[in-house]
């Protein structure tokens, strides 16, 4: 097939961007129910169309490519309708209630929004999953938060940095052993040199959230302890319920699937569900198995006689994600058909060529895997396609490998969740029901990592180069 021109492969990159931010401005916080997905398969068509009729490309080539990113993502798709599943069965068991409660009771409001930020981190270090953190202990954290009164924004920004720290830095996180794999650095020390940036990233945003927590007005006029009493009164609030969390914990440490741990963490609430909520259950449904069932599957509403607990506690099941499958399935279908179509090739070819010194080459890294975030719309594709392509380049300059891998998971690993239609975006926003344009400006981990990456670059701190 003939290869297509930088022009006219920057042709539905243009469009699906204007497209998409002319649509946030219409639909709001609304873009990712239909318009987003809508946007996503009209453009793959016009650039199919484009393909085929200028350089042969066939749909079945194009399905193929598709099949093959969908290969690659299928396991976020089962790891999310787990966490849909989760936090349905958490919910109405009591363990995220109980995990609400005891931080209201112990943490002050002040202090609340850093310490957010930092839980967040230490969970998703032991763990290595931002994902796995944010369903399970960021969903808590959030809500506990929005009854004292924070800015749900906020919170969320503190929230997902604090994981998207820990799913950085972690040794079991499969983003930091996909980054140092491809571009052939031994883990630890990939983390290590990681850390030269990170740590002053890390307690830069503490700094901002310390200030954030004592600086910014509660929204919330209520009695906290009006919550707490409405809290106890609907569930039967236990520590017991918390061995759940950390068991779960303890089988993503020990490396058992994520969709498995995360499953079986949900039938394990729901069980809790009928050992201690029955009360709970008999309002669900009928019987202890629709219960279950439902509390898993689909929507629940618990009355609370608290309308901010009601909001809190009303979860959708696994039936919750299906809107972030169908947009995640058409992100496959435009990823598949620029990549079948060998456009994405001809961009990154082109960035190859700015790369003729330390800053203009950790300028265009950082740009490509920004680039393949939004255009790919998963940060495994933006951190394994630049570990193949830069790889040579890097070793002409004389750069040592772990500078593309420490480059790659600063813009990669963390920008991923910055975009509405990528899948880690998509996750992210539909689990704490925050849409990402919302959270975007205060996930400040995530936005001062790459600029502060940029940063050492421009003055040359800690630049690697290879030994003879």
């Amino acid at each position: 097939m003939k290869k297509p021109s930088l022009i006219v492969s920057l042709v539905p990159v243009f469009l699906l961007v204007t497209i998409i931010f002319s649509c946030v401005r219409i639909f709001g916080d609304q873009v990712t129910a239909g318009p987003s997905q809508f946007t996503l398969l009209l453009v793959a068509i016009i650039a199919f169309a484009i393909a085929r009729l200028s350089y042969g490309l066939t749909w079945s080539g194009a399905e193929e490519s598709m099949l093959s990113h969908l290969k690659n993502t299928y396991p976020s798709i089962l790891i999310l309708i787990a966490i849909g599943a989760l936090t349905g069965s958490w919910m109405s068991s009591g363990i995220i209630p109980s995990m609400i409660y005891y931080a209201l009771k112990v943490i002050h409001p002040a202090i609340f929004l850093p310490l957010a930020f930092v839980i967040s981190s230490i969970i998703s270090l032991v763990t290595g999953s931002s994902w796995s953190t944010i369903g399970t202990f960021g969903v808590a954290l959030l809500g506990a938060g929005q009854i004292i009164g924070l800015s749900t924004p906020w919170l969320a920004g503190a929230i997902i940095s604090g994981a998207y720290f820990g799913d950085k830095m972690s040794p079991l996180s499969d983003t930091t052993n996909l980054a140092s794999s491809f571009c052939g650095v031994p883990l630890f020390t990939h983390i290590r040199y990681m850390l030269i940036n990170t740590a002053p990233v890390f307690i830069i945003c503490l700094v901002i959230y310390s200030i954030a927590g004592f600086r910014i007005p509660t929204e919330n006029t209520i009695d906290i302890q009006a919550q707490l009493t409405a809290l106890k009164s609907t569930f039967n609030i236990s520590a017991w319920l918390l061995l759940i969390p950390v068991i779960t914990i303890l089988l993503v440490i020990k490396k058992v699937s994520p969709f498995v741990t995360l499953f079986l963490s949900a039938i394990a609430g729901a069980v809790a569900a009928v050992l201690f909520q029955p009360q709970i259950c008999h309002e669900i449904a009928s019987g202890k198995l629709a219960a279950v069932i439902t509390m898993i599957s689909t929507h629940v509403s618990i009355e609370t006689g608290d309308e901010l607990l009601n909001n809190l506690t009303s979860t959708n099941g696994m039936a919750g994600m299906l809107n972030t499958v169908w947009l995640i399935l058409c992100v496959i279908a435009y990823a598949g058909v620029m990549t079948a179509s060998g456009m994405i090739h001809v961009i990154t070819e082109n960035l190859l060529k700015l790369m003729r010194n330390t800053l203009s080459t950790i300028a265009s890294t950082l740009g490509t895997c920004i680039f393949f975030n939004m255009t790919l719309g998963d940060q495994y594709m933006a951190i394994i396609l630049p570990g193949n392509m830069f790889s040579e380049s890097y070793k002409k300059q004389g750069f040592a490998p772990e500078l593309l891998s420490r480059t790659i998971e600063e813009s990669a690993t963390v920008t991923s969740v910055l975009i509405p239609w990528n899948t880690c975006g998509v996750a992210q926003s539909t689990v704490l029901n925050v849409a990402t344009l919302t959270y975007l400006p205060y996930c400040f981990f995530n936005l001062i990592t790459p600029v502060f990456s940029l940063f050492a670059a421009a003055i040359g701190y800690k630049i690697r180069k290879l030994t003879n």
